[in-house]
């Protein structure tokens, strides 16, 4: 459950003489590394508002958020204040996740990096020294494999740069991958036979096979997706049922968007007709069902 803090006297105060460009400049005189304070631009400070703070961190609402420009673009330098006689064992967590929402906010405003950030805690509860670590990778059951994870680049799964028979071996997501891998790049009907191959292995259901087909209905380009569904079908015996059936829809979609076409070629013929013939646009428009816009297009 998310902690929630209330005002102090103690919060206050502080955060009355931190709101102070002087003070809070003497603050990071004191406190920030010197490498930090190498960077940064003291001149440009100022304290961002409440509206910069994500929605979900509002509970926080005795933190101070300074701007400055930096040699290194835009930063922030955040200050939590921790009052509370019991430190919170998750504060490191709390000002990465802080840290993280005032990036996005930077990047919201239409910032194209990262800007940085420095999140200090300003504590003065009972127990001395400060019992927690405000390390976030320490926030977690397993510390060695989260900085495993998160202090390195993350996986990628990129299907563009894998050759088609190591895709074929990957099981059951084959036929996920060599879609995706091929669907702005190539004919699909081309992949016919690498299809037909991934889906005798029967590790599909119909409704998966659906959505993929449908999907490269949608997103593919195949010349004839007809003959293409129906090729498939007649070499896919457990498939074969529900993939004739979409073949089948795709064909009466075709023959009613034709019917649809010629309907609305025939209207505009009789418009035209009528139209040369000094017939009223009104009565026009009521014998054809065509809007203003498609007559006026008739008469340009």
């Amino acid at each position: 459950m998310t902690k929630k803090f209330s005002p102090t006297p103690h919060d206050a105060v502080f955060k009355q003489f931190l709101s102070e460009k002087e003070t809070a400049k003497d603050f990071f005189e004191v406190w920030l590394p010197d490498e930090i304070k190498a960077l940064c631009d003291f001149t440009t400070m100022k304290v961002e508002s409440g509206s910069f703070v994500d929605e979900d961190m509002k509970a926080y609402q005795n933190d101070i958020l300074y701007s400055l420009k930096t040699k290194k673009g835009k930063g922030y330098l955040y200050v939590l204040i921790e009052s509370q006689s019991t430190p919170d064992k998750l504060i490191a967590w709390r000002l990465m996740r802080y840290s993280m929402a005032a990036m996005q906010k930077h990047l919201d405003a239409g910032n194209k990096t990262l800007p940085l950030v420095f999140p200090i805690l300003f504590y003065m509860g009972k127990k001395s020294p400060y019992p927690q670590s405000t390390y976030w990778l320490d926030c977690f059951e397993d510390r060695g494999l989260a900085e495993r994870i998160y202090t390195q680049p993350f996986r990628l799964a990129d299907v563009t740069t894998l050759d088609d028979g190591e895709i074929l071996q990957h099981r059951r997501m084959s036929l996920l991958e060599l879609i995706q891998k091929h669907i702005r790049r190539r004919d699909m009907s081309e992949l016919l036979n690498e299809i037909v191959d991934i889906l005798s292995y029967n590790e599909y259901t119909d409704s998966q096979v659906m959505t993929m087909m449908n999907y490269l209905m949608q997103e593919g380009n195949a010349k004839n997706p007809k003959q293409f569904i129906t090729e498939i079908a007649k070499k896919s015996e457990k498939h074969e049922g529900v993939l004739m059936t979409m073949a089948q829809q795709i064909e009466e979609i075709g023959i009613q968007k034709g019917m649809e076409k010629g309907k609305a070629e025939s209207a505009r013929t009789i418009a035209r007709q009528l139209l040369a013939n000094g017939v009223d646009r009104v009565i026009v428009k009521m014998s054809t069902g065509l809007s203003d816009a498609e007559i006026n297009a008739l008469m340009d």
